[in-house]
């Protein structure tokens, strides 16, 4: 299963920059600053990995409404788990 995520920009804490997450980035497809409340969403990469079955991350989700974007599938796909 392909898991949505986006790059978190900024930090509050020092973290070990060394660590990555579980596998590599099939594709950037955005970034989020949540200290300057900043977002880039590449809309039409995002909509096409949904529609390939990628689930987003909660987090994810969340921005994804904000921005609106789910109103641009169709409404059988906007069901996650």
């Amino acid at each position: 299963m392909v898991k949505l995520r986006l790059k978190r920009c900024g930090r509050k804490q020092p973290i070990d920059v060394r660590s990555r997450r579980e596998g590599k980035d099939l594709r950037k497809v955005g970034f989020y600053d949540p200290m300057k409340n900043q977002t880039y969403l590449n809309v039409p990469v995002i909509l096409d990995f949904l529609e390939k079955g990628a689930q987003p991350t909660e987090t994810v989700q969340n921005l994804l409404k904000k921005a609106e974007v789910f109103k641009e599938l169709p409404s059988n796909q906007t069901k996650f788990n």
